[in-house]
C-alpha cells in the first residue's frame, strides 16, 4: 500500500486528485466516468466525504476523505485499500469544507 502527502489550496484540487488517483488504479480515462460524493456524519456532525467513481461494467472505486484526520483512504474495486494520502493545505486551516457540499451531496451516516 502506498502512503504519500498531497498539498492543495482549494477543495476542487482534492476532488481532482481523488478522481485521478482512482482512475489510475484501474487504468481508466481521467474525468470520463462520474464521481459521486456523500457527506459522512458522526453523531450528526459532518466528519468526512465518501467518493465513488462509477466506471465501466459496474466497476466502483472509492475513497474516503477523513476531514477531521486530514487524510484520504483509497479503495479498489474489491474493497482493498491501496493508498493513504495525508492532506496538507490552506483549506483545512480555514475550516471544514462542508458548507459548500451540504447543498450538493446526499448525507450518509458513518
Amino acid at each position: 500500500m502506498v502512503s504519500n502527502t498531497f498539498c492543495y489550496q482549494e477543495i476542487d484540487e482534492i476532488r481532482q486528485y481523488i478522481n485521478q488517483t482512482l482512475c489510475e488504479q484501474d487504468q481508466l480515462m481521467t474525468d470520463y466516468f462520474p464521481l459521486t460524493e456523500q457527506i459522512l456524519l458522526r453523531e450528526g456532525k459532518p466528519c468526512g466525504i465518501f467518493f465513488c467513481l462509477h466506471g465501466p461494467r459496474s466497476l466502483q472505486l472509492t475513497a474516503v476523505w477523513d476531514v477531521l484526520g486530514g487524510h484520504v483512504l483509497f479503495y479498489g474495486s474489491r474493497g482493498e485499500r491501496f493508498r493513504i494520502t495525508r492532506l496538507t493545505g490552506t483549506a483545512i486551516k480555514r475550516g471544514l469544507p462542508f458548507e459548500n457540499h451540504m447543498a450538493n451531496c446526499a448525507t450518509n451516516n458513518l
